[in-house]
């Protein structure tokens, strides 16, 4: 479901939701490895990103041309600050009616609302397009995106211990939530 450009103004800084083009491509394979590098708790280190311009063509099309997933782009004063993201959890009947959530922002730019906002819209689009529940997985120790994800409506369902390991030796937790739609 490709998502209609939207303008806000938060904090008195222009924001732009947009869908992704083509020309987005090579924007968003760099973005992954700066924020994967920016903070723990993101899925993978940033040398283990392998996507290319083109590879990113294909996603962009994919999340245009669905009807069952959306990918929306913030910019915030015309400088490109994140994304985020639904997708059905699978293709099965007795699964149809999920959808997992994924977003990410540079650091720079959290803590201004722009998640709450990124995530507002991207809630009502899983309801558009007719899912019942939404699901997404924090990293246990992401406290300010958990709460967030709290004051949206989502609840703790489950943890996964030491499921992050770090180079470091430490672990984290996958906490895994849900929000009925």
């Amino acid at each position: 479901m490709k998502f209609e450009e939207k303008k806000f103004e938060l904090s008195g800084r222009e924001v732009i939701l947009r869908p992704a083009k083509h020309e987005d491509a090579q924007t968003l394979v760099d973005y992954l490895k700066t924020v994967c590098g920016e903070t723990r708790f993101l899925l993978c280190d940033p040398e283990e990103i392998k996507y290319t311009a083109e590879s990113e063509v294909g996603f962009i099309d994919g999340k245009n041309d669905a009807e069952d997933s959306m990918l929306i782009l913030a910019f915030v004063d015309g400088e490109y600050a994140g994304n985020c993201s639904f997708e059905p959890v699978g293709d099965r009947n007795r699964a149809r009616h999920r959808a997992d959530l994924g977003i990410a922002l540079f650091q720079r730019y959290t803590g201004l609302g722009l998640g709450r906002l990124m995530l507002t819209e991207l809630l009502d689009g899983a309801k558009k397009c007719g899912y019942e529940q939404i699901e997404l997985t924090v990293v246990g120790g992401n406290d300010r995106a958990y709460h967030l994800y709290e004051s949206l409506g989502f609840t703790e369902c489950g943890r996964i211990p030491n499921a992050n390991k770090y180079k470091d030796g430490t672990y984290a937790d996958d906490i895994r939530m849900v929000k009925e739609l």
